[in-house]
């Protein structure tokens, strides 16, 4: 189809071409119909040369032979630009894309490699991507996993059924309705084995009022001025007896304790057992808000199954400090970063693990512990501090300022005699 349009790329016409590329491509692939693709290129406002000269680039990037490479290279390159576009946004963008580091460390701590993969508020679809490619990394089965996905903002919906059709990713299972997961869940009956989501952090708007008695608040009524505990809530009716959810969500919905939030985080932990870890996050890592945040796992069965027994204990880590900036208000977990968070998630709850508190960075806490703190979940105050080597040496530090200062006097000294010499030539 790129190549057709590419042999018309100079007429002046390629716009009519290119909506009409659009409706043969949603005819052949089921996926797409119903207004997914992008049309009115055609338009007297969007100048042809540009998009010619758009089809030509496009054109022109080898693909290689195989399908399998092209779907590949293409899924590379519309999660490049959904990426580039997002951090061009910022606030905006980061609307309907969550950074790819945070997706990664999701995904690899939850391995979703079998079964039933939902997001309630699915943004473009990168956390489906990214189960994909974990189970291809790890030479899984594709068709063991399915995806459920829902999505409010309709913009946003199209940018995940795209994104997941050049990959050949089912997304039949995809919705899209403008009243949101609360108001008009699209998947009522699911009970998903993997929950992997980034809900808008403290939405006030999100219709409490109107959902007082619902029968999703196992663990407590959230307040009607904040989400954050609806989504929780959310998530866990949404798992399986075996199910499994990593989810971000702000900070202060570690600690706080207003309109009863501290006694539904006392539930969850208390009679519900699901907390399994909490992962404190570095600042800066989103586009679209500077508010700190943490990852939240949970568990719906904590006490058996393929993993041990976690249920009289809680993992804590402390991952403020890791990361690196890729600008002046953005940073990224790096690959070492993702992978010692996630071993270390693993040794924890794995039979065979190998697992130790490491001051400063991890702590598995018990229950107990949690409850004398009051059921707060900073990960700082279970975690500590590092142990750190004290090489300080005093008088080696007071010689080097001591001499710095001294050579800074001398250059200050030069300084005023120069500019006295400077004035002295000026004639009034």
């Amino acid at each position: 189809m790129v190549v057709l349009l590419q042999a018309h790329a100079k007429q002046p016409n390629i716009g009519t071409l290119v909506d009409a590329a659009m409706d043969v491509i949603e005819h052949e692939n089921a996926a797409l119909k119903g207004g997914v693709l992008p049309k009115g290129f055609a338009k007297s406002n969007l100048d042809p040369t540009s998009l010619g000269g758009l089809i030509d680039l496009i054109a022109n990037i080898a693909l290689g032979d195989a399908k399998s490479r092209s779907a590949d290279v293409l899924g590379h390159v519309f999660e490049y630009f959904l990426g580039e576009f997002a951090l061009a946004e910022g606030k905006q963008g980061g609307q309907f894309y969550t950074p790819r580091s945070i997706v990664e460390l999701l995904v690899n701590m939850l391995e979703p490699y079998k079964g039933r993969v939902f997001d309630p508020c699915c943004g473009s679809g990168g956390m489906f991507v990214q189960s994909e490619k974990f189970i291809e990394q790890h030479q899984g089965k594709l068709d063991d996993i399915s995806i459920y996905g829902q999505e409010s903002n309709q913009t946003t919906w199209r940018l995940a059924k795209m994104n997941l059709a050049i990959r050949g990713i089912d997304s039949s299972q995809v919705k899209w309705n403008n009243e949101g997961s609360f108001l008009n869940d699209a998947h009522k009956d699911l009970k998903a084995d993997f929950i992997i989501a980034n809900p808008p952090f403290n939405v006030s708007d999100w219709s409490g009022e109107l959902l007082r008695g619902d029968g999703r608040w196992q663990y407590g009524t959230p307040p009607a001025g904040n989400a954050n505990f609806a989504w929780l809530q959310h998530f866990i009716y949404h798992l399986a007896p075996n199910g499994q959810a990593g989810v971000v969500l702000s900070k202060g919905a570690l600690t706080s304790k207003s309109s009863g939030e501290g006694e539904i985080r006392r539930a969850l932990i208390e009679d519900g057992n699901v907390i399994d870890c909490i992962v404190n996050l570095p600042a800066k890592l989103f586009l679209n808000t500077q508010i700190p945040a943490a990852l939240w796992f949970m568990s719906r069965n904590r006490s058996n199954g393929k993993f041990r027994d976690r249920s009289s204990e809680i993992l804590f880590i402390d991952a403020r400090n890791l990361g690196y900036l890729i600008n002046r208000r953005t940073r990224e977990l790096s690959e070492e970063d993702i992978k010692q968070i996630a071993a270390t998630y693993h040794n924890w709850r794995n039979p065979d693990g190998d697992y130790e508190d490491i001051k400063g960075f991890c702590c598995a806490a018990s229950i107990e512990r949690v409850k004398e703190l009051d059921y707060v979940l900073t990960a700082g105050r279970y975690v500590g501090l590092p142990d750190e080597e004290d090489d300080f040496n005093f008088n080696e530090r007071f010689g080097g300022l001591k001499a710095e200062f001294e050579a800074q006097l001398i250059e200050e000294a030069a300084l005023n005699q120069a500019i006295r010499e400077n004035l002295a030539r000026i004639e009034l």
